[in-house]
């Protein structure tokens, strides 16, 4: 299995979550994993199917919501040589192909009403009928439905049939969003970072700085593990020095980039670079200056001079600094001289 696949976890939310899998695994019934985007309930259902008497049987998956109802209706149940046009030969589906394992059905709230009715009775049953057949094939599989939306209340809308509810929810996993476990956080950044390292052909990570450290804890991560990943992963390629400690995280691609590219370019910029940067740091009484301390205070007065210059142009301040705009996103974030949204 991939490694990037691995569930990991060490918070107690998270691990009764997991002790919630285990009791279930082995119980062949039909079930819900429920939980927000990219909180990882694709992986904890197949982690169902792993952990129980089918393991060894096949694990299918299907994306409701990336097909039309039609194409869903044949996709799980399959179809007759003739049953419509272009149908030249029969098309075995997802149920007979899952036939002794697990069948995961993934946004399973879009299926439409139509599909809802033959789920019902292959849960209720375990048969199916292709379409354009009248042949009744008889099928052994589990379903585990994933969403993330409340089908209780689809349910008393009308909107999702009641009784498949009542039959898929023998049992709900939910997964708790990666906010309510804080700490397994920098457990998975770390992993994620090491992942991402190998994959650049880096020798080390180096970990992250206080202020990574801080950004990572302090964020609420609508997106979940999956934002998570993408930030660390981000980041570390966008990393300057290889050897050095993450000292920025990117959390927002987006950041700066559509009020920047849905106007024209400020034209008006006052600086060049050969605009003259400011003062150096002058020792203090003693003779001595603090390198540190006077290095960040440089780069802070070069980037409000580029910025005042620029009139808050983030993109033309960067090409008068001689950096990209995400170095300079970076930077800005750094010494918190980004705009106030």
């Amino acid at each position: 299995m991939d490694t990037s696949q691995t569930i990991l976890g060490e918070d107690p939310r998270f691990l009764a979550a997991l002790e919630h899998v285990s009791r279930l695994a082995p119980i062949n019934r039909p079930c819900l994993v429920i939980g927000e985007r990219g909180s990882g309930k694709e992986l904890i259902a197949a982690r169902l199917h792993y952990l129980s008497t089918r393991w060894g049987g096949p694990l299918v998956k299907v994306n409701c919501a990336a097909l039309s109802e039609t194409l869903l209706d044949t996709e799980l149940f399959g179809h007759e040589a003739g049953a419509f046009t272009g149908a030249q030969k029969r098309h075995v589906g997802r149920f007979e192909r899952a036939h002794g394992g697990t069948i995961i059905l993934d946004e399973i709230a879009t299926a439409s009403q139509m599909v809802q009715e033959k789920l019902l009775r292959v849960v209720e049953y375990g048969e199916i009928e292709r379409v354009g057949g009248s042949e009744v094939i008889e099928v052994d599989v589990r379903v585990i439905g994933v969403t993330n939306e409340n089908l209780k209340q689809l349910a008393a809308q009308g909107k999702f049939r009641a009784d498949l509810l009542d039959r898929l929810a023998f049992d709900v996993i939910a997964v708790p969003p990666l906010r309510e476990r804080p700490d397994d956080i920098l457990p998975l950044a770390e992993q994620f970072a090491l992942q991402m390292t190998k994959r650049l052909s880096r020798q080390v990570f180096a970990g992250f700085d206080n202020h990574a450290t801080q950004q990572l804890q302090n964020h609420d991560w609508p997106g979940n593990v999956r934002e998570l990943r993408n930030a660390v992963e981000r980041s570390l390629y966008l990393s300057e020095d290889p050897d050095a400690p993450v000292s920025h995280i990117v959390l927002d691609p987006f950041a700066g980039i559509w009020s920047e590219t849905q106007t024209s370019v400020d034209t008006n910029c006052n600086a060049t670079k050969d605009t003259a940067p400011p003062e150096p740091p002058q020792p203090d009484q003693g003779g001595s200056i603090d390198f540190r301390k006077a290095t960040r205070d440089y780069e802070i007065r070069l980037l409000k001079q580029a910025l005042r210059d620029c009139h808050d142009n983030q993109t033309e301040a960067a090409r008068v600094l001689g950096l990209n705009y995400h170095q300079l996103r970076r930077l800005l974030e750094k010494y918190d001289l980004l705009p106030a949204r």
